[in-house]
């Protein structure tokens, strides 16, 4: 038997390696399961992946595809926790953009009754960025200046959703008044179009102190100019370099401004700490089920429309999540 998936054949700038194929359908070993895909949603480093430019490697072909939600449709030996039928979301490095997929149970949580397939797709990894670099990272604390960077992106608003359920003040950022009007909505204090540069405005609306926090998924000139806006003791967060430019910075700067340059990693900060990695998603989870936190879906493509996807993300047309459905 044989499934439809995004495969990339070859690593390419351009994508022109990416389409969809006939691929065998993979069979659930012990452990494990397998998931007939609702809806997977669209990550940066899908793209990083496909071109070769992400920290984790692939030889082709590979089909990418982080975060999924969907039906269990068959059980390998020695599962005990879940039923076929049961509605279920997980985490995965690759191999979620395709009809069926088979992942450990270890990586596997049951839906939430209350968010769509899409909404429950669009979750994990946003969040699991947020709260890695927010709580384990940044030790954000209630009353702090959060500055976030790329504030209308799936990431950006996971930073401004937990920001705010810890208690800190919002100052979002991004290129589009309309995009930003979005989040300002979903939680934002203030918004900043960073057209014309921010560092004044931060300045401003923080007394002349600057950011306590900063997150920063954008990189290049967005990183050099909020090095020069942060506050004592701050924290300038690494997410990653949707500008395409890999910024630098001289060591006297957080020297003598006294912050911190901090990487983050959600993923491998749960390898290298597995008990506290747990903990990290669990809590998610947690306020999602209770309504504290709620990711938004900007759309939902067919599979056969996941390259177009790409593109929008790469053009920044997206507001939240892209999410893509192979029962569309």
């Amino acid at each position: 038997m044989s499934m439809k998936a995004l495969v990339c054949s070859a690593l390419s700038d351009d994508l022109s390696g990416v389409g969809i194929e006939e691929v065998p359908l993979p069979e659930p070993g012990f452990g494990e399961v397998r998931i007939r895909i609702r809806a997977t949603s669209l990550n940066y480093p899908d793209i990083l992946l496909c071109q070769g430019k992400y920290q984790l490697k692939l030889e082709p072909p590979f089909t990418p595809g982080m975060d999924i939600a969907g039906e269990i449709d068959a059980i390998g030996e020695g599962v005990v926790d879940f039923v076929v039928g049961e509605t279920v979301v997980g985490g995965m490095r690759f191999g979620g953009f395709a009809e069926y997929a088979v992942v450990s149970t270890e990586g596997l949580q049951k839906k939430p009754s209350h968010l769509s397939f899409s909404e429950a797709a669009a979750y994990q990894v946003a969040y699991l960025t947020a709260y890695v670099a927010l709580v384990r990272r940044a030790n954000l604390q209630p009353g702090e200046t959060l500055l976030v960077h790329g504030a209308s992106g799936g990431v950006g608003m996971a930073a401004v959703d937990i920001g705010k359920l810890l208690g800190a003040k919002i100052i979002a950022t991004g290129g589009s008044d309309a995009k930003l009007q979005h989040v300002l909505a979903y939680g934002a204090d203030h918004v900043i179009n960073t057209e014309q540069g921010f560092r004044e405005q931060v300045k401003a609306l923080t007394d002349g102190r600057g950011a306590d926090v900063v997150y920063d998924p954008v990189g290049g000139d967005i990183f050099d100019e909020s090095t020069r806006c942060m506050n004592f003791d701050g924290r300038l967060l690494i997410i990653g370099f949707t500008s395409g430019r890999i910024a630098s910075i001289a060591s006297n700067i957080p020297l003598i401004k006294g912050f911190s340059v901090v990487g983050v990693r959600a993923g491998e900060y749960g390898r290298q700490f597995p008990e506290k990695g747990a903990e990290n998603v669990q809590t998610i989870w947690d306020w999602v089920r209770q309504g504290k936190t709620r990711p938004h879906v900007h759309a939902e493509l067919p599979l056969n429309k996941s390259v177009d996807g790409f593109r929008m993300l790469q053009q920044r047309e997206v507001i939240g999540k892209l999410v893509i459905c192979p029962d569309r």
